[in-house]
């Protein structure tokens, strides 16, 4: 649907009109239906012969025309399936392919069916308007599947009503919307900080000029900074102003959305009565579900059965009419039992009133789950701001997102379920071979070239067959359907987004396709939204960011200049197959289009925090070396150097390792040597609330808390800025060196060996140094004493990558010189 609420005029298919309604729809065949598709068409084919011979008979006729209702203007069109003659006027006919059994009782197809009589109705309606003299007749005619048998049901007077309740529909759906801008445009919202801090000043303005001229915006602020409420006060104002109609902001973490939500509702609070902003945070499938066993289909849950018919009654519409619900997940768990609604389909009903949408990335960037946003009814990025909170993050969960593992175990397990449920044999033999293939591999780095065409050949074949044959998902079951979606699935990734990928058997028996760079379906969807603000503490090498993200057309990025074109409105991007129906707008542009500015680089926005400047005692420890090669002869200085630093200091201190089994050789090193040190190691914990508690029982009961960069306790516990005087880092905390990191050196090679070893390797090591860093001092007056242990920071290429803040440290190189340095205040 395209609508202009300032024109109230709106652009629907008749199919998109008749199917349409608020609140959840019954699932269809989903993927499956590819082949029901193809024996439609050979059955509309088989029908249409049948009345080729009849005198002015046409077929595929386009009709369109517009209706108006309650004030607003609704343009339809569509392309009806026959128009034969008939006795009193012509005979609309509409041909619908069905998997029941037919012949079947009038009243059930009416009421298992009702978008068909819609469809039917409307294009009669069209018809009448057009023409008021013809008086047009309809028929509906139902066609089983599998036999072709058909059953063929007359148009009455009260099938009309279907119609009307279609256009009550769409209507109330377009006064919800007007409801929505309206209140944006009243908003109100307080400030996100009460009182600025140092820093805190300049930024606001610095953000709305760079969204003046630019589409995409990289704004680089310090931990502690305080980046949601920044960049929340800033989107609340462009709504407000009616630059964007709905804010779009994704992190890589639930615990992360949660503080966007409660920030968002302490600054839009208003007294009761007063409307703020419609917020929605969406929470994962499997947190929604109620049912004992997790999965999404009709044969296994019943909360997803007969949606239409249950919503109508079940009062869950008050969770997108009024603000004041409690929209929590156990609200709407409870509330879903209640109803015996999946809780999910309460969240995708809601979510087209909603001005605010608080999620994970996957909802924009990956495939399988952005049709929830895409799908809603109005949902157009161009008109809608996104955010990207811990931004640093982005490259390599949409690499994830197109990486894929298959394996000989589950494929062999699938192929008996197919034999047993006596498949058709073509699509049975094929699995048999996929599977064969598959456990012929051997471990190995980089499969050979004709291998490679070998699995892309046998998937093609095998998901042709998957999508053009009838399979009965009950029988098979939820887990083998899965299994076999796969190979579709992927194989429609690698036909519609061209990513480098290293095609490998990690194990016998496996095959790996991990993307190397996700750039190239990062960039066009970032593009597509009207403006992307991407926030981060360590964007840093702003360059390579930049390219890992799609948005590299100049690699150098400077701050924003003032805006040249202070009066655009929104963008609209090359490749967004959304079009604006210019024939309702009568000419009028609905978003102002700068083609400079859209093709332009990013601006980039970096905050300065003056409280930072002074906050760390930086030293660089040249007594060790921390390589993989290397570590072991210094493991017992890096054991004493712990126990040191704890003698220092004033209480508990952190020790960050690039990985688990660094931080148990030097606990064991410790243990042997007699130290008398309780060593705290961070337990792999699944949840906050799990690893919030280890973190306040370790400070408690522990000496050192041993931590692992780039996990959840080094870049997502806040937990511990101001309470740790001291703290030391085990070496850079380099990429393990694997078959996938060597393909992805391969692939910037041309670049060079040092500036490909600085992309690949120095750049994520040293980026997780500055996030478990940066959380050690989140406030003005918050210090640090900090030991990089390892000779390689002091090495010009890894020092640059640091913080500013942590380049200014002596270099100790001597036992002595430590005890010095760590005696200072």
């Amino acid at each position: 649907m395209e609508f202009s609420l300032d024109q109230r005029t709106a652009a629907l298919g008749v199919g998109e009109f008749a199917g349409f309604v608020i609140g959840p729809h019954d699932s269809s065949d989903g993927p499956q239906g590819l082949w029901r598709a193809q024996l439609g068409t050979h059955w509309h084919q088989q029908l249409r012969a049948q009345v080729a011979d009849v005198p002015t008979a046409q077929f595929e006729v386009v009709i369109n025309g517009q209706v108006f209702h309650r004030g607003w203007t609704l343009m339809l069109s569509g392309r009806i399936d026959q128009i034969l003659p008939g006795k009193t006027g012509p005979v609309l006919r509409e041909i619908k392919t069905v998997t029941r059994p037919l012949p079947a009782d009038e009243t059930e197809l009416r009421a298992e069916y009702p978008e068909y009589f819609a469809q039917l109705a409307t294009y009669l309606a069209l018809r009448a308007i057009a023409e008021p003299s013809s008086k047009p007749q309809g028929e509906l005619v139902f066609v089983e599947v599998d036999t072709g048998l058909s059953q063929t049901i007359e148009f009455s007077p009260a099938d009309e009503n279907v119609f009307r309740v279609q256009l009550e529909r769409v209507a109330e759906f377009l006064d919800l919307r007007l409801r929505s801008r309206e209140r944006l445009q009243t908003l109100r919202f307080s400030p996100a900080f009460a009182e600025l801090r140092p820093g805190q000043e300049t930024v606001q303005a610095e953000l709305t000029t760079a969204l003046r001229s630019r589409p995409i915006i990289l704004l680089e602020a310090p931990t502690g900074f305080g980046k949601t409420g920044v960049v929340l006060e800033c989107a609340l104002q462009q709504m407000h102003e009616g630059r964007f109609e709905r804010l779009v902001y994704l992190t890589s973490k639930a615990t992360g959305q949660l503080h966007v939500a409660e920030t968002l509702a302490r600054m839009t609070a208003l007294p009761a009565g007063g409307t703020g902003v419609m917020t929605w945070q969406v929470r994962n499938k499997r947190e929604h579900c109620i049912h004992t066993k997790y999965h999404c289909s009709r044969d296994v849950c019943p909360h997803l059965v007969d949606l239409e018919r249950k919503w109508p009654r079940s009062s869950l519409s008050r969770f997108y009419l009024f603000n004041n619900e409690l929209r929590d997940i156990d609200t709407l768990r409870a509330a879903g039992r209640s109803a015996s609604i999946c809780p999910y389909e309460i969240t995708r009903a809601a979510l087209a009133f909603n001005d605010a949408w608080i999620g994970d990335y996957n909802y924009v960037f990956s495939p399988a789950s952005r049709g929830l946003f895409d799908n809603q009814p109005g949902f157009d990025p161009a008109r809608s701001l996104l955010v990207i909170d811990e931004a640093h993050n982005l490259p390599s969960r949409v690499a994830d997102v197109y990486s894929r593992r298959f394996t000989a175990a589950l494929a062999s397990e699938v192929a008996g379920e197919l034999h047993r449920n006596r498949v058709p044999t073509k699509l049975a033999q094929a699995w048999d071979h996929w599977t064969h293939f598959l456990s012929q591999l051997s471990t190995t780095d980089n499969l050979a070239l004709a291998e490679e065409d070998d699995a892309r050949h046998l998937m093609e074949i095998v998901a042709g067959l998957i999508s053009t044959t009838p399979l009965d998902s009950t029988a098979l079951g939820p887990e083998i359907m899965e299994q076999l979606w796969q190979l579709p699935a992927f194989a429609d990734e690698l036909s519609n987004v061209t990513v480098p990928r290293l095609w490998w058997s990690p194990q016998p028996g496996e095959l790996a396709a991990t993307c190397l760079d996700a750039a190239a379906a990062i960039g066009p969807t970032l593009r597509s939204f009207g403006a992307a603000i991407l926030v981060s503490a360590t964007l840093t090498p702003t360059d390579t960011f930049a390219t890992a993200c799609g948005l590299d057309n100049t690699p150098n990025l400077e701050p924003e200049l003032p805006a040249s074109n202070p009066e655009r409105l929104g963008r609209l991007n090359k490749r967004d197959t959304r079009h604006l129906y210019t024939q309702l707008t009568s000419g009028a542009e609905l978003l102002k289009i700068d083609e400079a500015a859209a093709n332009s680089t990013p601006a980039l926005v970096q905050a300065h925090a003056p409280w930072r400047d002074h906050a760390y005692d930086v030293a660089i420890d040249l007594r060790v070396d921390t390589s993989y090669q290397q570590r072991t002869r210094h493991h017992a200085t890096t054991a004493a150097t712990v126990a040191k630093l704890h003698a220092a200091a004033r209480g508990p201190c952190a020790v960050f390792f690039s990985s688990y089994r660094y931080a148990e050789a030097i606990q064991n090193t410790l243990r042997d040597s007699g130290a008398l040190l309780r060593v705290a190691l961070q337990p792999r914990l699944p949840d906050l609330a799990a690893q919030n508690a280890w973190v306040e029982a370790s400070m408690a009961g522990a000496d050192v808390l041993f931590l692992v960069l780039g996990s959840s306790f080094a870049e997502g516990i806040d937990l511990l800025g101001g309470r740790l005087s001291h703290a030391m880092v085990v070496g850079p905390a380099l990429p393990e060196v694997n078959p996938v990191q060597k393909a992805r050196l391969a692939e910037v090679a041309p670049l060079g060996r040092d500036e490909a070893f600085r992309r690949v390797y120095q750049a994520p090591g040293i980026q997780k140094v500055n996030q478990a860093l940066g959380r050690l001092v989140r406030a003005p007056g918050q210090q640090a004493k900090v030991l990089l242990h390892c000779r390689r920071f002091a090495e010009p290429s890894y020092t640059r990558l640091l913080a500013p803040e942590y380049r200014k440290g002596i270099q100790v190189g001597s036992d002595e010189a430590l005890a010095t340095w760590l005696d200072r205040p």
